[in-house]
């Protein structure tokens, strides 16, 4: 299962059924699960655990050392989960000893071509990363997550659960679960209605969502106003809306 080219370096834990395609090459501290395929000419190095039934195809490099200046080849680390498709070119890299000292990745991801995931970043489960979207360091992606092509966010931005960005945008504050966002910097753009309803929301559910954004978006209330009556509104649904809220620290998109 590993071409005769591939360099797997001793100490690499790969599962029997593991495929390393021509020419890639496999650090000595990396673990790969079974079922996962690496193609040619990926480059796999640091610590970094890789879980099953993933597909990171060539040229792609992951678990680098990371572009911070204050890292100092700490013993940090990169996680990536189980049925995840790294495109051609993705670099991801390691953690910092700064931060979480992790960079994670989830299960049911897709980072499609020259998708760059920096330090410290978090992508929770079944999010897609169109072509050329850029994380920077200490990014946060909930699950579901959409960010269209070459749409590119500041570090420390959080974005939330079905959130979903237009092309191009570029990201300088939090967007909260379940918005669409667009523009250089983003502002809101409404409700991502078509992904919710894709993953089974109800109407019901929609428009109770949707109160809740005019109250934040449309009503001239302030923050903790609008806040106060969502929470009024007393939906399960929305309380990781207002939680997610709650605990910005760069501020919302407004």
């Amino acid at each position: 299962m590993i071409h005769p080219t591939a360099i797997v370096e001793p100490g690499a834990k790969l599962a029997p059924d593991v495929q390393v395609g021509p020419y890639s090459i496999i650090g000595p501290e990396v673990e790969i699960d079974s079922g996962t395929v690496v193609g040619p000419h990926v480059v796999i190095n640091g610590r970094t655990r890789i879980g099953k039934h993933n597909h990171i195809y060539q040229f792609a490099s992951v678990g680098e050392a990371n572009q911070d200046k204050k890292y100092s080849g700490e013993p940090t680390e990169t996680v990536i989960g189980d049925n995840n498709v790294i495109r051609e070119f993705v670099t991801i890299h390691r953690g910092t000893a700064q931060d979480r000292g992790r960079t994670e990745i989830g299960d049911d991801n897709l980072l499609m071509a020259y998708v760059h995931v920096a330090h410290d970043c978090v992508i929770g489960d079944h999010c897609i990363l169109a072509n050329n979207a850029t994380l920077a360091g200490h990014v946060v992606l909930e699950d579901w997550v959409i960010l269209g092509g070459f749409t590119g966010i500041h570090q420390f931005c959080r974005i939330g659960s079905h959130a979903f960005t237009a092309i191009g945008a570029a990201v300088t504050k939090d967007i909260p679960p379940y918005l669409m966002a667009d523009g250089q910097p983003v502002v809101p753009r409404g409700l991502n209605s078509e992904g919710l309803r894709r993953r089974g929301f109800s109407a019901e559910d929609i428009q109770t969502i949707k109160k809740a954004y005019k109250l934040l978006y449309r009503s001239q209330l302030t923050l903790n106003e609008a806040l106060e009556r969502i929470e009024a509104l007393d939906a399960p649904l929305l309380r990781p809306f207002v939680e997610f809220i709650r605990q910005s620290e760069r501020g919302i998109i407004r």
